[in-house]
């Protein structure tokens, strides 16, 4: 996947959470930014990573996005990882 494919996934993504009863207001509380961050740094790589880390972080989030958009659903896994910054870290 591209960096520009993978970037507007990762929008779709936030609209998407935006899009469902209180899923933006969860993405706020767990990553401490505002309604004026997320209108500020939307576009900006670091943000989006984080927007699908949080999708990812259940397996439901990922099940609603990919299937309202028409996705497999490793579709967000290959979007973080074509982000400049988003390739998954190995700990071993």
């Amino acid at each position: 996947m591209r960096q520009q494919s993978a970037e507007a996934l990762a929008l779709q993504a936030l609209g998407w959470l935006a899009s469902q009863e209180g899923l933006l207001d969860a993405f706020l509380h767990m990553t401490g930014a505002t309604v004026e961050d997320v209108r500020r740094d939307a576009a900006k790589p670091a943000f989006l990573i984080g927007v699908l880390d949080f999708l990812m972080a259940e397996d439901a989030r990922v099940m609603g996005f990919c299937d309202a958009q028409g996705l497999d659903y490793e579709a967000p896994m290959r979007a973080r990882a074509a982000i400049p910054g988003g390739m998954t870290q190995h700990w071993t």
